[in-house]
């Protein structure tokens, strides 16, 4: 049925509620058991707003969400479980980029199979930036899957974040509601200029307030709140994705770029080459830099 004021006052009031319990919680485990640092895991952690809060209004002095918090994060509890009681000492996290890889030549192998036209750029990175900075929406698949149901630079969908309508435009190509949010990737080191919550936030699992002489030229990632779900990425961790960032400022003035999840509505996240090519054949995308390769809609399906 039409989404109406009801429906909205009714979410409103179950995210209220749910801080509220949240943020109980929190207080209760600290007088029980004390310490500076509060970890989180299940569903409900994923709730980026409740996450918030907690980091500004609870008493820890440090939140941290693993990025698969939901049901799929508990094989990472198992495993972390068998190591220590095997006598292992579990390493911190390194990042979400946890799953399967493949090789610029295995990559060439699927490009070729797929009988696409393709090139390889002296920097991909660059012919990326360009492409955004004309308005056009790019299949960004590198390195290794994601951990988790955020995309944070291997599987994305990037556009330019200084015009409202691509928004609306993501949502089309996605075939997702109209209301869904995309997300700011910005520099690590140039997060506070534009942002303020809790930093880092490379997981994509906290609000942000938007800075008021940013909101106006990043429309397309700030919510009616006057909100974000940022990412921040860490030069050190994804070179690749801070140079690109790097491009896109220099060619737009803008140090952030729309990011959302590279797949398609009821589908999973893209995985494989085979699952790229698929979802850019079935979906109004203008590039797809997969590896060193990028692949123009223009040329393959002209």
């Amino acid at each position: 049925e039409p989404w109406t004021q009801e429906h909205a006052d009714l979410a409103a009031s179950c995210q209220a509620v749910l801080e509220e319990v949240l943020l109980e919680l929190v207080h209760w485990l600290y007088r029980e058991a004390g310490g500076d640092a509060l970890t989180m895991a299940g569903g409900v952690a994923l709730n980026c707003v409740a996450n918030s809060r907690i980091a500004v209004l609870g008493p820890y002095r440090h939140v941290w969400v693993q990025p698969a918090a939901g049901d799929a994060g508990t094989a990472l509890g198992g495993a972390l479980y068998l190591a220590a009681s095997e006598g292992a000492v579990p390493e911190p996290m390194p990042g979400a980029d946890l799953g399967r890889g493949w090789s610029d030549e295995e990559l060439r192998g699927w490009l070729d199979e797929a009988a696409v036209p393709y090139e390889r750029p002296d920097d991909i990175a660059g012919t990326v930036a360009e492409e955004l900075a004309r308005d056009g929406i790019v299949a960004w698949f590198q390195g290794r899957s994601e951990y988790g149901p955020r995309a944070l630079g291997h599987r994305s969908l990037l556009a330019h974040p200084g015009r409202a309508e691509n928004l609306e435009r993501l949502n089309r190509v996605k075939g997702r509601e109209e209301f869904r949010p995309v997300a700011p990737m910005v520099l690590a080191n140039r997060a506070h200029e534009l942002f303020r919550g809790p930093l880092p936030s490379p997981y994509m699992l906290f609000v942000h307030d938007v800075h008021r002489d940013w909101r106006e030229r990043i429309p397309a990632v700030v919510h009616v709140d006057g909100t974000a779900r940022i990412q921040t990425v860490d030069e050190r961790q994804e070179p690749l994705v801070a140079r690109m960032l790097r491009g896109f400022e220099q060619r737009t003035g803008l140090p952030v770029v729309v990011n959302t999840s590279l797949n398609t509505a009821g589908r999973p996240m893209v995985d494989d080459p085979r699952d790229a090519l698929e979802c850019f054949g079935s979906a109004p995308v203008d590039l797809l830099a997969i590896g060193p390769y990028a692949v123009r809609r223009g040329r393959a399906y002209a």
